[in-house]
């Protein structure tokens, strides 16, 4: 079986009250990384799951409706920090990536979009639905900003057909997936709720590593491992909060049915701390 080289990074970070991610926190202010990975397969190359923020995101909310945004979760971009970037400082030409797979289309996610021209962008059709056609507030509202696509984004575009699911093996209770490339390196599963059309990505990785990367399934391991939900506030920002509160009982269900799988959240303080800061997987 092939393997994929998994690299965990992150493209800024944005700033929220601790009580929206915690039932029972605090008003203190905490940081949200925007994790993106890296995934170099032998043969297609290097590929990116998401791409976290670039600067472009300070462009486009720099004016209402969109900067409305910018005020309720503060962004910050360290100088050289996004994806292209720190591609280029591996070694990686922003051209060499052929492939962006998109798990929702929130900005944090989708940030970096317009800094790989030569990428196709796979994506679950309802993520990108959700979105198509929405301006002003009503994107505000969908967490999205649309001058972060590019312009031939459709052209580009190669959305998850329905017929694509199979039946997952040993993933209960996730039953049905896409293995994306064909030799189950990189299996995508739909975790609605979040957003609507939210996918996650199960990773066959080097050394038979495997990793379950959950993106906005839910925002800390804390609340997989002890399905924990986040303050009924957070079911202002969710697509469907019924839906959400299934995907996390269903992460935790699975975290303890497979603890050789780690599980990776986008937004999470202790997996950016493991993963990015020191530089594993």
């Amino acid at each position: 079986m092939s393997e994929v080289r998994l690299t965990l990074l992150s493209a800024g970070f944005c700033e929220c009250p601790e009580l929206i991610v915690l039932r029972n926190g605090s008003w203190r202010t905490l940081r949200f990384p925007a994790t993106f990975a890296l995934l170099e397969h032998p043969r297609r190359g290097p590929m990116l799951l998401d791409t976290g923020y670039t600067t472009r995101f300070f462009t486009e909310t720099q004016h209402l409706p969109y900067s409305a945004y910018a005020r309720a979760t503060p962004v910050t971009l360290p100088e050289g920090e996004s994806a292209a970037e720190q591609l280029a400082q591996r070694g990686i030409r922003a051209t060499d990536v052929e492939c962006i797979l998109i798990s929702h289309f929130h900005a944090d996610h989708i940030g970096g979009l317009r800094d790989f021209p030569n990428a196709r962008f796979v994506y679950l059709p309802e993520a990108y639905a959700a979105v198509r056609n929405r301006r002003g507030i009503d994107a505000v509202r969908r967490g999205f900003l649309p001058g972060l696509l590019p312009t031939d984004f459709e052209a580009r575009s190669s959305p998850i057909a329905p017929a694509q699911m199979r039946p997952l093996a040993d993933c209960a209770p996730f039953v049905q997936g896409v293995d994306l490339l064909g030799d189950e390196t990189l299996l995508a599963v739909a975790l609605p709720g979040h957003a609507a059309g939210q996918m996650g990505l199960l990773v066959q990785a080097e050394g038979g590593e495997r990793y379950f990367l959950v993106v906005d399934g839910c925002w800390t391991s804390h609340a997989f491992r002890q399905n924990a939900l986040p303050h009924p506030l957070a079911n202002l920002i969710f697509d469907d909060p019924a839906a959400y509160r299934r995907t996390l009982a269903d992460l935790h269900a699975f975290s303890r049915r497979r603890p050789d799988v780690q599980i990776i959240p986008a937004h999470c303080a202790e997996t950016h701390a493991r993963y990015v800061l020191k530089g594993t997987p």
